[in-house]
């Protein structure tokens, strides 16, 4: 999600949803732009707009320029779009869009028909979701490799109360206006939900009473497990065990695992908070530092008594976790797996280690805050299900530091090492992982700006961080991992484990490399802005969040918040991540006003890429009355409704291609 300092026009941010609690990000003094952006790199393609160029780069220049205007080194065969900044989204000629599930579209068999002026709890909680996110396809029968058949499943991050009600207002103070009845139709439209889709004739849709159809909300009954299940700071007066927390909240990016679970991931589960507690409470200082404070974004304290802090001053410890659940099986409980650390999470996705083991990479998705791995204590078995169920309650939490020369390290977040002992105020591996945040202070982890998705790329094992932006960083705080002083357009970081490039890729190993992939902004506008030289004047990009990774390993990132940026829409950009196209990045799709791209998916054959399109009029002024657009459906009698959607090529192919 944007940062709040950056100005309107796009999504109007929440006030806590990135309040950037890290108190002494460490200030390491350096150049401002481009420190990173070495010769090595500026001899794979890379251009920096405000870089003097060597002999080698003016050949570069030269050539690219050369390519561009006869044949573009990308293997990217689409025409790329033009930016655009409109109430309709867009794709380039030869593409189609299909909207393949809608905000209060039937999931269970028993949804009634959706009345947004009429909506109710009940109505919700069997309808799908708000604000999706997250979109993974698990395709059926289960352990297939099915492009026309599978599960949806998706996160339901937020509600955007002034667009989901009449007569709110236009504005985010609608949130705290909301009654008892609206805010519990609020929790019930966050959480998940788990479609069963077909695709017949080239058109993808919901397959009708599907029996493996699922949704999951703010009320569901989640297990705790793992070091910080039953912890005296994980006991409320209904959970008087500490094992059991009722629903999930904030879900934005997630990721699945080798053995076909879902993993959907809490991040800003601070702003259901409040209470005199966040300054006078015991535990003050941590809801500090995980930025709850008296004030919350909803009215759900003043309604329901979990949420406020001085009726329940350990619910918020139970959230701010990694949920794992079976999407196959509708009747199973899910998990919070506590080993994998609490912070925001934006995503946690997975690669395979050497050895077997399971690695899962994560950013903590505030200005300052840190890029995580989680290492599995030990191998998965793909010949025993049964042997993986609780795989993610054992292994090693790791926090990234990224040096100067290009170094990479992996801090263990361990009990009794280093910094973490008693003498710090942590008792127990627990309190370690209750308390991600501090203990990664404590290990003197690289502030970073704003991690949001982390991946890696299946075919050269590279491991991609999207940076989504950092206004506040001071000139003083610039370091080669975040080259730019009040960084309002992101990059991405590209980390490279021990044998990346071969099939012993050690995702495991504690030392790797790191380099810059690109440098957002527009080059000539926005300083320090890098990009591969044959980039065209539509293929630069603004605050990248999420991406994914096609079968050839081509790179598809998603943005949010180019609008308040550099009013233009946000996206689905492509680029290649090896050879002459590396970091050309090319303009495949823009969204509607008010909208930010989340989930990008394809389909086992790459002939689809699904997208979830998040608070389409999300603008200033915007209403359930007055949107700025009525997206999907452009229905008067029917206010924007955030979608899943699908893109194919007509007649059919790979995307992309």
């Amino acid at each position: 999600m944007p940062d709040t300092n950056l100005p309107q026009g796009g999504h109007k941010p929440l006030e806590l949803e990135d309040i950037g609690s890290n108190p002494q990000p460490r200030n390491t003094i350096g150049e401002l732009i481009e420190r990173r952006l070495s010769r090595r790199a500026a001899l794979r393609g890379l251009m920096g707009a405000a870089a003097t160029a060597t002999l080698a780069d003016q050949l570069l220049v030269s050539g690219s320029r050369a390519l561009a205007a006869e044949a573009s080194p990308s293997s990217l065969g689409f025409k790329e779009l033009s930016h655009q900044l409109t109430e309709r989204d867009a794709v380039p000629e030869g593409y189609e869009i299909q909207t393949v599930i809608r905000w209060g579209d039937p999931v269970l068999p028993d949804a009634p028909r959706f009345d947004p002026r009429n909506q109710s709890a009940e109505a919700q909680a069997a309808q799908f979701g708000y604000n999706n996110d997250y979109v993974d396809f698990f395709p059926l029968p289960r352990g297939s490799r099915s492009s026309d058949h599978g599960l949806l499943a998706v996160n339901h991050e937020y509600a955007d109360t002034q667009l989901m009600f009449p007569d709110m207002g236009d504005d985010e103070a609608a949130r705290l206006k909301s009654s008892r009845a609206q805010a519990l139709v609020e929790m019930a439209a966050h959480g998940m939900s788990i479609v069963e889709i077909r695709r017949e004739n080239g058109r993808w849709a919901p397959v009708k009473a599907a029996s493996l159809n699922r949704r999951i909300t703010a009320e569901t009954p989640i297990r705790i497990s793992g070091p910080a299940a039953g912890h005296d700071r994980m006991k409320t007066s209904a959970d008087p065990a500490g094992r059991l927390a009722l629903g999930t909240l904030n879900n934005c990016a997630g990721g699945n695992t080798p053995w076909g679970t879902v993993i959907t991931c809490e991040e800003n589960f601070n702003q259901y908070f409040g209470g005199a507690a966040a300054k006078t409470g015991a535990q003050a200082a941590m809801y500090k530092r995980y930025g709850i404070v008296e004030q919350a974004s909803y009215s759900w304290p003043q309604h329901v008594e979990r949420f406020n802090l001085d009726k329940e001053p350990n619910e918020p410890n139970r959230f701010g976790w990694v949920v794992e659940f079976d999407p196959y099986d509708p009747g199973s409980q899910p998990v919070k797996r506590t080993a994998l650390g609490r912070f925001k999470h934006e995503g946690c996705t997975h690669a395979i280690s050497a050895d077997g083991r399971v690695v899962f990479y994560m950013g903590d998705d505030e200005r300052f805050d840190y890029v995580y791995k989680f290492v599995t204590a030990r191998p998965w078995n793909p010949d025993d299900p049964a042997a993986n169920r609780d795989l993610l309650d054992e292994g090693t939490l790791y926090v990234a530091r990224l040096q100067d020369d290009g170094r990479m390290e992996w801090l263990p977040l361990v009990h009794g090492q280093g910094p973490l002992t008693a003498a710090n105020g942590f008792n127990s591996q627990a309190e370690v992982l209750i308390e991600t945040r501090r203990a990664a202070d404590l290990l003197k982890a690289t502030p970073m700006d704003r991690p949001e998705d982390v991946q890696a790329n299946p075919v050269n094992g590279h491991v991609y961080a999207m940076l989504t932006n950092n206004t506040r960083r001071k000139p003083e705080q610039v370091d080669k991992a975040n080259p730019r002083a009040a960084n309002a357009h992101g990059h991405v970081i590209e980390m490279i484990p021990p044998g990346a490039g071969t099939d012993k890729v050690d995702h495991a190993a504690t030392e790797g490399r790191w380099e810059i992939f690109l440098v957002a902004g527009k080059p000539g506008v926005d300083p320090g802005a890098t990009y591969h030289q044959g980039t065209s004047a539509e293929g630069w990009l603004s605050c990248p969040d999420n991406c994914t990774f096609d079968s050839k390993g081509r790179i598809w990132i998603a943005t949010d918040g180019a609008p308040g940026t550099s009013k233009v829409a946000d996206g689905l950009y492509a680029a290649d991540t090896d050879g002459q196209g590396r970091a050309l990045t090319r303009l495949f799709y823009q969204a509607p006003t008010g909208a930010e791209v989340c989930g990008p998916c394809f389909t086992p054959d790459d002939e689809t890429v699904f997208l979830a399109i998040q608070h389409p009029g999300d603008d200033k002024g915007s209403s359930f009355a007055n949107p700025s657009t009525r997206w999907p459906d452009f229905d008067p009698a029917m206010p924007p409704r955030p979608s899943i959607i699908a893109i194919v090529k007509r007649g059919g192919g790979k995307i992309g291609a």
